[in-house]
């Protein structure tokens, strides 16, 4: 039985826009997800290994209630340089926060660890990053190898060697006059579930007999250890056209982390750094049980397809190639 292909980009809400830049010898690569007129920002971090920028201006009782862009970045840590690049691109053409003399764009960002599939001495820095935003488009509509996803990988308890190729997925969820889109780079220390058939589509591989294996079944044998630590986190956004507070695109993320749940197991461990963040941009009002909801089913939407998007590569099977 072949996985769903979930239908829409998150570029499906109106003023969002998309650009990516990445590195084939590196493997590793940014996506940025741009608002020019600013978007009420939220977040909601799981994972116990996050790496993330501007986290904390997010919460509701912080100053700036609008942020213009989110960056999902490969690298680990160097990777967070990348937001710099989009601030860059976005100063030179007027967008941010007046603060009189200037203006200052407000971009938060979330890092995957993905050094060791490609080249670790190249990673997402200042021009990738503006790269990205300077081809953003509200046309943009890759998914699997490209930005982020490029070095993506999933189940990884018995080592990168036993790993699968994952990816960039996006989608979208609609009801009425609401849209609520997903975008999320999948790099999960767990496998990954067709959130609809309960069907594990991807995770930790046999490479020896071509077979998939279970990362919550080999935990309970092999309790003593993890295998591959401090290496993982799937990091994505969720945009809308409702009109949110920060309070309310907080609340957003945390429930957009249902979708992780549904189709990542294990999800929210001490081995990753799972971050989501809020994009709303302000249009119509709209019930936030709904959109909450909504969000959830769009995250495990977009993980789906990132799945299924993905190519083999680097010795990682993929599982267009099962």
């Amino acid at each position: 039985m072949k996985a769903i292909m979930y239908p829409g980009y998150i570029t499906d809400v109106n003023g969002i826009k998309v650009g990516h830049s990445q590195s084939e010898e590196g493997m590793t690569g940014c996506t940025a997800v741009i608002c020019e007129k600013g978007a009420t920002g939220g977040v909601d971090v799981r994972g116990s290994a996050p790496g993330t920028r501007e986290t904390d201006l997010l919460k509701p009782d912080k100053l700036v209630d609008r942020i213009h862009a989110v960056v999902l970045s490969g690298g680990s840590a160097f990777g967070l340089e990348a937001a710099s690049g989009v601030m860059r691109l976005l100063e030179e053409r007027n967008i941010g926060f007046d603060v009189g003399v200037t203006k200052v764009p407000i971009v938060a960002s979330a890092v995957i660890f993905d050094l060791n599939i490609g080249d670790y001495r190249i990673r997402p820095d200042l021009k990738m990053g503006y790269d990205a935003a300077k081809s953003a488009s509200s046309e943009e509509s890759r998914q699997g190898n490209v930005g982020c996803g490029l070095g993506a990988t999933v189940g990884k308890i018995l080592g990168p060697d036993h790993a699968m190729k994952s990816g960039l997925g996006s989608a979208t969820v609609k009801a009425g006059e609401l849209i609520v889109s997903a975008i999320v780079s999948v790099n999960s220390f767990g496998d990954i579930y067709d959130y609809r058939t309960g069907r594990q589509i991807a995770g930790v591989y046999d490479y020896e007999k071509n077979e998939m294996l279970n990362t919550y079944t080999i935990m309970k044998k092999e309790s003593k250890s993890l295998g591959f630590p401090l290496r993982n986190t799937t990091i994505g956004v969720i945009a809308t056209n409702a009109i949110l507070s920060k309070a309310e695109a907080n609340k957003t993320a945390a429930m957009a982390h249902n979708g992780f749940a549904r189709s990542i197991n294990p999800v929210h461990t001490m081995l990753d750094g799972d971050t989501i963040f809020t994009m709303a941009a302000n249009e119509i009002n709209a019930d936030l049980n709904l959109i909450g909801t909504m969000a959830g089913e769009a995250m495990s939407r977009a993980i789906t397809n990132a799945i299924i998007n993905a190519k083999s590569c680097h010795k990682l099977i993929s599982y267009s190639d099962i």
